[in-house]
């Protein structure tokens, strides 16, 4: 599996951004960087690890699809 990205915005300001990509010994890593509702710097959340890229690729689904009843607009 290849890097992939998805942002969160809204207002035109980033709120969160998941990072998915390979790890170590076939495992697949989803970082997450999260703006503070006060501002600021995004705060870096995990790694997450998954044993399947299957299982990465639904995790930031969900995530994204959270994001998107917040009204973030996901890319």
């Amino acid at each position: 599996m290849a890097e992939f990205i998805r942002d969160a915005t809204r207002e035109g300001r980033l709120i969160a951004r998941l990072r998915c990509y390979d790890g170590e010994a076939g495992a697949t890593i989803v970082d997450a960087y999260v703006a503070p509702a006060s501002g600021g710097e995004p705060l870096r959340r995990g790694p997450y690890r998954f044993t399947t890229a299957h299982e990465a690729f639904h995790f930031v689904q969900e995530a994204t699809l959270a994001l998107q009843y917040l009204g973030c607009v996901v890319t």
